[in-house]
C-alpha cells in the first residue's frame, strides 16, 4: 500500500512543475524587477531599492486606480451575491421555462470579458449608443456614458455584475438543492412562514456557497482587466483605471517596467490579504453553525 501510495505521488509532479512554471516564476521575477528602474526591454536595470514602492504611494493615478479597483471587487461582489441569490430562489421553484432562463442568465459568463466589453461600448457609447437612443426616444438628452468617470465605473460594475451573475446564481441554486427538505418540513410544522424558514434554516446553511461565490466573485473583481480596456481603456483622464490595468499601461505604455511590477506585486499581496480574512470570516460563520 505504502509502495503504491509512493508511486501515486508521482502524478503530482506535473502539476507542481506547471505551478513553479507559471505561478511562483513569475511571481519572484515580479518582486526582483520591483526593486530595479528598468524600461522593460533594455539590458540594463538599475537597483533602486524600494523608491517604486515608496513612489507609488505619491501617484495619484495608482490611488484613484486602487480605489477604483476596491469598488469594483466588493461593488460587484455585493450585487452578485443580492441577485445571483435572488434568481436561485426563484430558479428554484418548479415552472415551465426554468431551464432555458437558467441557461440564458449564464450565457454571459462564457462569453470573453474583451468581447464582452466591446458589445457594450455600443449599447454605452454617447453618439448612436443604444442607452442614448432610448433616453432620446424618452425626450431626453443623451448621457456620455464612457466621458464621465463616475458614470463610467458604474457602467464597468453594472456589465460585470451582470455578466457574472450566473456563477454565483449556480452555486446557490447547487447550495438550495443541497438543503435538506426534512429540516423545512420540521419548521413548516413548527408554523415557520417562507421569510423563517429562509432566514433560520436556508440561509444558516448556504453558509459554505455563499463562501465559495464571495471568494470566486471578489477575487474576480480586484483583478478586473478585460472589461475595463475594451470599454474606456482606463480613461476618462485615467479615472477607471483599475490596479490591473494601470500595471499595462506603467509597463507598455510608460516604459516603466519596474514601477509596474511593484504595482504587481502590491496588487497580489493585497488581494491575497483580502482572500485569507473573508475566507477565515466564512470559516467562522461556518464552526458558530
Amino acid at each position: 500500500m505504502a509502495k503504491r501510495k509512493k508511486k501515486l505521488n508521482w502524478f503530482y509532479l506535473p502539476a507542481v512543475i506547471l505551478m513553479l512554471v507559471f505561478i511562483a516564476y513569475p511571481l519572484f521575477n515580479a518582486v526582483y524587477l520591483s526593486f530595479f528602474k528598468w524600461n522593460g526591454y533594455s539590458v540594463n536595470k538599475e537597483f533602486i531599492g524600494i523608491s517604486n514602492y515608496i513612489s507609488m504611494f505619491k501617484d495619484k493615478v495608482f490611488i484613484s486606480s486602487l480605489r477604483n479597483t476596491l469598488i469594483y471587487g466588493f461593488g460587484c461582489t455585493i450585487l452578485q451575491q443580492i441577485i445571483g441569490l435572488a434568481l436561485a430562489l426563484f430558479l428554484n421553484s418548479k415552472f415551465k421555462g426554468r431551464g432555458i432562463i437558467r441557461t440564458v442568465i449564464y450565457m454571459p459568463a462564457m462569453v470573453s470579458g474583451l468581447v464582452m466589453g466591446y458589445i457594450m461600448y455600443f449599447f454605452f457609447q454617447y453618439k448612436g449608443g443604444v442607452m442614448s437612443d432610448i433616453i432620446t426616444f424618452f425626450g431626453g438628452n443623451p448621457i456620455d456614458w464612457l466621458g464621465n468617470g463616475n458614470y463610467a465605473i458604474g457602467v464597468i460594475v453594472f456589465i460585470n455584475t451582470w455578466q457574472f451573475v450566473g456563477v454565483s446564481m449556480v452555486i446557490y441554486l447547487a447550495g438550495i438543492q443541497g438543503v435538506s427538505q426534512s429540516y423545512l418540513e420540521a419548521a413548516v410544522v413548527d408554523g415557520a412562514g417562507p421569510w423563517a424558514k429562509f432566514r433560520y434554516i436556508t440561509l444558516p446553511l448556504l453558509i459554505p456557497a455563499i463562501a465559495s461565490s464571495v471568494i470566486y466573485n471578489l477575487i474576480g473583481g480586484l483583478k478586473l482587466y478585460d472589461v475595463i480596456i475594451a470599454l474606456t481603456d482606463g480613461g476618462p483622464a485615467k479615472k477607471t483605471h483599475s490596479l490591473a490595468t494601470y500595471i499595462a499601461n506603467r509597463y507598455f505604455d510608460a516604459e516603466r517596467a519596474g514601477y509596474a511590477a511593484a504595482i504587481g506585486v502590491f496588487s497580489f499581496v493585497m488581494i491575497m490579504i483580502i482572500s485569507v480574512i473573508v475566507n477565515a470570516y466564512f470559516r467562522k460563520k461556518e464552526v458558530d453553525l
